[in-house]
Formats: C-alpha cells, structure tokens, sequence
C-alpha cells in the first residue's frame, strides 16, 4: 500500500511571508536607541525642540537634563552617566576636558549668545548702563551665581567692566541658574536682572531694556562634545543632529548665533 504524503499546507507561504514582513518593520524600532544629555539650562527651549526633531527623525530618544552647567559639569566628574554635554562656558569645558572625560576630536564651538538686562513687563523702557544701583533702589538685581554660573560669571565680568560691580553687588539676588533669574524678574520680584538674550526671547513676561557691550565680558561660547563611556551610536548620532540643519534653525530661532564649523584644511574659499 503506498505511503502518502502530507500535502504542503498553502498557508505556510503565507505564513512566512508574513514573518519577514513584521521583521522588517521591527528593524527601525531594534535600532533605535537612547542618549542621555546634559545641557546648560539656558538652552531648555531650542534643547525641546530639538529633542523632539532628532526623535522623528531617527527614532532614537534624547533625555535631556538642564541645569547650570557648573552642576552638570561637577556631576560628569563624579561620574554622572551623561553623554553628550553641552556647556554655556569653555572653563567647565576644558574642566572635564583635562580630567579625560571627553571623547578626543569631538569637542566643537557650537553657539554663542549675547548679555542683556531685563525688566519685568513687555514694554518696559530702555535704559542706561551708567547707574544700575539707582536704578535698583531698594530692590534687587537678580543673577546666576557669580563665581560658578557662566551667566554669573559673564554678569560680573561686564559689571566690573563698567566698573559698577562694587555698588552692584550688595544688592545682587544670586539663583542657582540663569533661567531662575529670570523667573524673579517675570514675576516682578526684581527690578532688573542679568541673563541671555535668548532668556529673553524665552519670556514674555519681561522686556530687554539694555544690552551689554561684548568687550565688557569674556565671549559667551557654548562648546558641545561627546562623553567619555561606554559606545553608544545614539549618543554619536545626536551629536551629530546638533551640527546639522535642523538644530540650527531650532538654535537660531530662539536667538543663538551658530558658530560655523571650522573648514577643513585645504578647503577651496
């Protein structure tokens, strides 16, 4: 009597077919990843933006954690699990840099910004640098800490500079980051406080009544570079979408100037 054999089941094709395809959709999510980056409070607008870009772009996920960057910086030294970091000062920079806990060739200028003196209201009047302390009265000047916080630090440098620093600095309200600053004279507990032009563009809660000239303080540079750790192409990759097109227009709309990238040698002019 002869054997017979099973005949193919016809939705084993079908079957299969069906496999490779829910793989192949699968792919893109296996492959995107997570990133862990700090960054200057300063930059918490054009930062959520630009989370939110690089996410639909590449499927991979940006958490972003924003302080002042004295305290990132102090956290990566003892061993913060950042990534990517991107500093509102060189000093912290070259801080970490010098402790070996940066990728080598990676770090880059990306923005510069500029030193304001805001008031609360959107339509406050313009005024002189020449007389802050009767300006204040009986107020304060609110301001980032000024010997950690880079705004702090750039704030007295051009302060000292118009040599109103020692008048300014009895009645200076020092907050742990800039944007704090800003949130004293938003809501009217300062007369007037030091923070970035892009604070402001931030808040419209306050008005810029004077801007400080650039040769009264250090240049405001904003270097951004890749952690020392373990590899992760979602770090690298993000790091590489805030060179790019997108995050520019993100930085610039928020009122940064993008710093070009530095030509390569031998580069037709």
């Amino acid at each position: 009597m002869p054997v017979r054999r099973p005949r193919p089941r016809p939705r084993f094709a079908a079957l299969a077919l069906g496999a490779a395809l829910a793989l192949a959709a699968a792919a893109p999510a296996a492959r995107a990843g997570e990133t862990t980056v700090f960054a200057a409070a300063s930059l918490k607008n054009a930062m959520d933006e630009i989370a939110a870009a690089f996410a639909a772009e590449t499927g991979d996920t940006a958490r972003v954690s924003l302080a002042a960057s004295s305290a990132l910086a102090r956290q990566i030294q003892q061993g913060a699990p950042a990534e990517v970091f991107v500093s509102a000062n060189t000093a912290w920079m070259d801080r970490l840099e010098a402790d070996g806990l940066l990728v080598e060739g990676t770090r880059v200028d990306l923005l510069r910004n500029t030193l304001v003196l805001v008031a609360p209201g959107a339509d406050a009047a313009p005024v002189a640098l020449s007389d802050l302390a009767a300006l204040i009265g009986e107020g304060r000047l609110a301001m980032a800490l000024v010997e950690a916080v880079p705004a702090g630090i750039y704030g007295k440098a051009a302060l000292q500079s118009l040599g109103q620093w020692q008048a300014l600095a009895p009645r200076v309200a020092q907050t742990d980051n800039v944007r704090a600053a800003l949130a004293l004279v938003a809501a009217g507990e300062a007369p007037l406080g030091v923070v970035y032009a892009t604070d402001a563009v931030a808040e419209d809660r306050v008005s810029v009544v004077a801007t400080f000239p650039e040769d009264s303080h250090p240049p405001i540079v904003y270097p951004v570079a890749r952690l020392a750790g373990p590899e992760n192409p979602a770090a690298d990759r993000f790091l590489a979408f805030l060179q790019g097109p997108a995050a520019r227009v993100a930085f610039e709309r928020q009122g940064f100037a993008v710093i070009p990238p530095p030509r390569a040698p031998g580069a037709d002019g």
